[in-house]
């Protein structure tokens, strides 16, 4: 599984790209088909500025999740959450 990061308009530095990298590999535990994982990270003007958009690439079909917080690690966090919850799903799906 690849994992790429990328920071849109600002530099991330070495632990923030360390933590996205060690919370997206967990995802293959949850659903072993996934191939890709693209991570967009972007700063926005409002309070919340955070902006996290990672994209789940499995057989068939792509997984988009989108979090806003007040820190980059919050919305991976949250992102994670979310892709486990959802491939999960896809994976039960399979074993019907």
């Amino acid at each position: 599984m690849e994992i790429r990061v990328q920071s849109i308009k600002f530099n991330a530095d070495q632990k923030l790209l360390d933590f996205v990298e060690k919370k997206f590999s967990r995802l293959e535990k949850f659903y072993d088909a996934v191939t890709s994982v693209d991570v967009a990270l972007s700063l926005l003007p409002d309070h919340d500025n955070k902006s996290v958009k990672v994209q789940v690439s499995i057989p068939g079909n792509t997984i988009v999740v989108e979090k806003n917080a007040k820190t980059f690690e919050d919305a991976v966090v949250d992102c994670a959450d979310i892709l486990k919850e959802k491939l999960v799903k896809v994976k039960e799906k399979k074993a019907e």
